[in-house]
């Protein structure tokens, strides 16, 4: 067994291994977050820490059958966990981070009672393109001069 596979909890490979999940890591995440359809990436985090997003990987898959939308979930490695959330704009785990054919929609972070869970990711599903969160430059204005010439 490698040690990634040591390292994923096992209802992340329930995830993958039953309900149609893939696994996404550096290699592949632009490919998944580009293809047509609606798509969720799950940063689960580390189990230890936030154990509840052992939860979201048993329920992401339940969401989407009440919900009757499909959509494609992307399972991030642990290994490349952190380095994905950055180029998303993660900062909490658990997430979810959606795309729509291509565009970036949202980010849903943590766990939440059934009822709200489904209005947001229906919601999220929905949503139209917007900026990647953290993405950009910041504008600095420098000697306190405030105005454009």
């Amino acid at each position: 067994m490698n040690a990634e596979v040591a390292h994923s909890p096992l209802l992340l490979h329930r995830l993958v291994d039953s309900c149609g999940a893939c696994w996404i890591d550096e290699t592949n995440v632009n490919a998944f977050t580009q293809e047509p359809g609606a798509r969720v990436l799950f940063l689960c985090g580390d189990p230890i820490r936030f154990p509840e997003g052992l939860d979201v990987a048993v329920v992401l898959p339940e969401l989407r059958t009440a919900l009757g939308i499909d959509f494609a979930i992307g399972a991030v490695r642990s290994h490349c966990e952190d380095d994905i959330a950055r180029r998303f704009g993660v900062q909490r785990w658990p997430s979810l981070v959606f795309f729509r054919d291509g565009h970036y929609t949202t980010t849903l972070a943590g766990m939440y009672d059934w009822g709200d869970y489904l209005a947001r990711v229906e919601q999220a599903l929905r949503m139209p393109p917007s900026r990647k969160p953290g993405i950009g430059i910041p504008v600095v204005t420098l000697g306190g001069d405030s105005h454009c010439h």
